[in-house]
């Protein structure tokens, strides 16, 4: 099976680059008639996010692109494989790297704070090529084979190393120690174990507090980053570091800092919606939920 992955992603990687767009633009606008219960989700969150600032039309446009863009996603994973410094030149432009020079220059490493936005997996593998490989936090297997394929792509290029979410803040302190760059997704929802309720788009929003409590714990600046989609080409923003508060107060310092680096991803969602992943359930924890 694995194998077959490989070959899909092989043929997927050497089709031409200008014939994604159309492919991309057809899959994504057959997805978003076909995932009527996704369609749903996207249509109800942006709704509820942009209450009276979007007409019906406008929510619809939205929720297309959103599905484009992850078609757009799909196509792009599957050529990373085959991704060099090089080609990544041609359609990444990175800007603010000076931020993440001078993290590092500090020998304590980097938090990128990012966000399912634009193409998320593009940006890793970004970073990898620029010789700033990363550690990303990803969930414990669900599917072997698909997970051990979507390791290969994320790995083969790049450089980067995956952590195992049961063992992130151990491993994440490590490679920071080491003058790492650690790179967490914030944007979804989580247990109200793992997270804090945070206000994202007007409503409370279970959030994971672990960013938080590592920049605090290992005393590394976080940089709030993301890349955005113009067609096929993309510019990766890295910018200049949030400043978090330490008062020793562990968790008004959690709750606050974790609304910082939550503000920012609110921020460039509300600039581009079409970018972002609407089709998960973000606000599903609620305040009143069991634990």
């Amino acid at each position: 099976m694995i194998l077959l992955l490989k070959v899909i992603a092989w043929l997927v990687g050497h089709i031409p680059r200008f014939m994604l767009l159309p492919i991309g633009n057809t899959l994504g606008a057959i997805a978003y008639r076909c995932a009527r219960r996704h369609r749903a989700t996207a249509h109800e969150n942006i709704e509820k996010s942009f209450k009276g600032k979007v007409t019906p039309e406008e929510v619809k446009i939205i929720a297309t692109g959103t599905f484009i863009n992850l078609a757009l996603n799909l196509l792009e994973f599957m050529r990373l494989p085959w991704l060099n410094e090089r080609s990544l030149k041609k359609y990444v432009e990175v800007i603010g790297l000076e931020h993440l020079e001078a993290a590092h220059a500090k020998g304590k490493g980097a938090i990128i704070c990012t966000a399912h936005f634009g193409n998320w997996e593009l940006l890793g593998a970004t970073f990898g090529l620029i010789g700033y490989p990363l550690e990303v936090v990803v969930r414990n297997p669900d599917h072997p084979v698909m997970d051990s394929f979507v390791a290969w792509v994320r790995t083969t290029s790049s450089g980067n190393r995956s952590i195992h979410k049961s063992n992130a803040m151990r491993g994440l302190l490590r490679a920071l120690k080491d003058n790492g760059t650690a790179a967490i997704l914030i944007d979804q929802n989580v247990t109200r174990s793992e997270g804090v309720f945070i206000d994202f788009f007007g409503r409370k929003a279970c959030t994971n507090k672990g960013p938080a409590r590592l920049a605090v714990a290992s005393g590394t600046v976080v940089l709030p980053t993301f890349i955005i989609r113009d067609g096929l080409t993309h510019r990766l923003v890295i910018s200049e570091p949030l400043k978090l508060v330490d008062t020793g107060n562990r968790d008004s310092d959690t709750l606050e800092n974790t609304a910082l680096m939550t503000q920012r991803v609110e921020e460039i969602i509300s600039e581009y919606p079409e970018q972002w992943f609407w089709v998960h359930r973000r606000w599903k924890t609620r305040p009143d939920s069991p634990m």
